[in-house]
């Protein structure tokens, strides 16, 4: 047997759960004793993407684990990063070309 984590974060909640598993067992196998989803029902992991440690796996049931390794579930993103990104840099150029207006 070894321990590995299962993570899941939603904005103002996350939750970390050590579950031991059989040696080569797989990211998925992990999540689904783990019962992270009976806490967060918006998880399913037969869909939902994955990654260890913020690498992101092709297939969670390929992927096999290794002592120590942190499972973490994806949610899906609701704003486009790069879009996020210039919508920031477009207001900050507005505000401080009204700061130079002001002046």
């Amino acid at each position: 047997m070894i321990t590995v984590e299962v993570a899941y974060a939603l904005a103002h909640e996350q939750k970390i759960v050590a579950v031991q598993v059989e040696e080569g067992s797989t990211a998925y196998e992990a999540v689904i004793k783990s019962r992270i989803a009976e806490t967060f029902n918006q998880i399913d992991p037969e869909k939902d993407p994955m990654g260890i440690f913020g690498k992101a796996i092709k297939d969670p049931k390929k992927e096999m684990l290794k002592a120590g390794d942190r499972v973490e579930i994806y949610r899906p993103l609701i704003a486009d990063p790069k879009e996020a990104r210039a919508k920031r840099a477009a207001k900050l150029k507005a505000q401080k070309e009204q700061e130079t207006q002001a002046e």
